[in-house]
């Protein structure tokens, strides 16, 4: 593993770190991570990920070929490796999804950071890392952003969580399922994905 270099410390104004700090901060670890490495702004703290391995992959691919096939026409597009930014305990969140369902040129631009207010879905498949943030801060944040639907793929759990109807900083509807089963996806996607891969 290749070792970061520590970035300067921001200037401390009151014992915290301000939003302007924390952002210069997540710029410079950004920076200076190595290329398949993801760097996430989650609720005011910096997340460094390794990248994922074969199994993880396999997840989030299948959930990307169910999805694609049924999508109706071609206004709706899958994306992975997509930036976006989520409204969190800092002014910005700034969260990688292992996938995200949105419109067709939601994200044609060159920006590294996009709007989530157009995304139907986001999809996490949990690691050992991750984990945490998936189950907790970031149902909080896709919720705060407004997402429709947030797919929970948890492997440890071996189950997969549809969290539905955002509310604030929460979702009103959630429900689980044993992976190995069909998973149903509400609207505006509206399907059962099947989890006998899994």
């Amino acid at each position: 593993m290749a070792a970061l270099p520590v970035p300067e410390h921001p200037p401390v104004r009151s014992g915290r770190l301000d939003a302007r700090d924390v952002e210069e901060a997540f710029t410079q670890v950004s920076a200076a991570t190595p290329e398949g490495w993801h760097v996430e702004l989650i609720e005011g703290e910096i997340h460094v990920t390794p990248p994922a391995n074969g199994e993880h992959e396999e997840y989030v691919s299948e959930v990307n070929r169910q999805v694609t096939l049924r999508q109706p026409g071609e206004e709706l597009r899958n994306y992975t490796g997509i930036g976006l930014n989520v409204p969190g305990a800092s002014q910005t969140g700034h969260v990688i999804p292992d996938l995200v369902v949105a419109p067709k040129g939601t994200f044609d631009n060159k920006e590294e950071w996009h709007d989530a207010s157009a995304v139907l879905m986001a999809v996490e498949v949990t690691s050992d890392s991750t984990a945490g943030n998936d189950r907790v801060k970031k149902i909080r944040g896709y919720a705060r952003a407004g997402i429709p639907v947030y797919l929970l793929i948890d492997r440890e759990a071996g189950q997969a969580t549809v969290c539905s109807e955002p509310e604030g900083d929460d979702y009103a509807k959630k429900a689980s399922y044993k992976l190995g089963l069909a998973v149903f996806l509400p609207e505006p996607l509206g399907f059962d994905l099947e989890t006998a891969e899994f």
